[in-house]
Order: C-alpha cells, then sequence, then structure tokens
C-alpha cells in the first residue's frame, strides 16, 4: 500500500546507529519521506530497552540498525529480538559484510539489507516492501 505521491504508508520505525550523524540525516529521510514516528537508539543495548517499554499494540513495524556498533552490535540485537519478537521487520545497514556474516544474518531471520552509503531512492524500496509485508500481515477488514 502506498499513499498518493507514492510514498510508503507510514510506519514506525526504531532506527540504531551509533553514529550521531547517521542518526539524523537518515531520521530526517525518514520524516521526508513520511514516516509519522521515529524512534532511536545509540547501540542495541539501548534498542532492546526502547522495544521493552513499548506495549504489544505500541510496538515498532520495522527496526533499521546498523551493524557495527559498540556494546551490542546489530547482529546480537537480531538475535535477541527474534526470541521475542520473532516477527519484527528488521533491515541491516552496513557498509561492509562478508558471506558468512550475510549467512548468519539471514539464518536469524534479517528482512533486508541496506549498504552505506545509502540513497533516499533505496531507503524508499525498503520501505515499501515493508509496507507491503506489514499490509499483507494485518489486511484491512472488509466492510
Amino acid at each position: 500500500m502506498t499513499t498518493p505521491n507514492n510514498k510508503p504508508d507510514p510506519l514506525r520505525i526504531l532506527l540504531v546507529d551509533d553514529s550521531p550523524q547517521s542518526l539524523k540525516m537518515t531520521t530526517r529521510m525518514l520524516h521526508d519521506m513520511g514516516t509519522t514516528q521515529v524512534f532511536t537508539a545509540k547501540n542495541g543495548v539501548e534498542a532492546l530497552q526502547l522495544l521493552s517499554s513499548f506495549d504489544d499494540e505500541d510496538i515498532v513495524d520495522l527496526v533499521l540498525c546498523d551493524w557495527n556498533m559498540p556494546k551490542m552490535d546489530g547482529m546480537e540485537l537480531l538475535r535477541q529480538i527474534r526470541t521475542c519478537e520473532p516477527d519484527l521487520l528488521f533491515i541491516m545497514v552496513t557498509g561492509q559484510a562478508n558471506y558468512s556474516a550475510v549467512a548468519e544474518a539471514k539464518a536469524f531471520g534479517v528482512n533486508g539489507f541496506i549498504k552505506k552509503p545509502f540513497s533516499l531512492d533505496e531507503l524508499r524500496k525498503k520501505l515499501k516492501v515493508a509496507s507491503r509485508i506489514i499490509a499483507h500481515r494485518n489486511p484491512e477488514p472488509v466492510a
């Protein structure tokens, strides 16, 4: 589903990145695309704390997470999220990844990858796919 301007439906996104500049730039990009709520965390530990503060109805639609971070990296965050929120969409953002790391992320159910640096168009495409998955999981009731 998309909005009239060919934008993905508004999503609630948890953005996890240890770079303040990346957080700011990506948050701006997400807001420009119509994302209504962007929550941010500087590492996996903060992200888990934030996720645990949400009610089941208020949980985010998608986690957009940097791979390499201090305290808890994106892979460990993915592993931990999968134990309590197996269906939460998770997109890994990385500047570099080797085949075995990508295979491991896929084994833990990552929903996609975005390679840094990424363009607004690349991010938009990933969010369109995420919106379709969410719409398919939660179809609108027939009147």
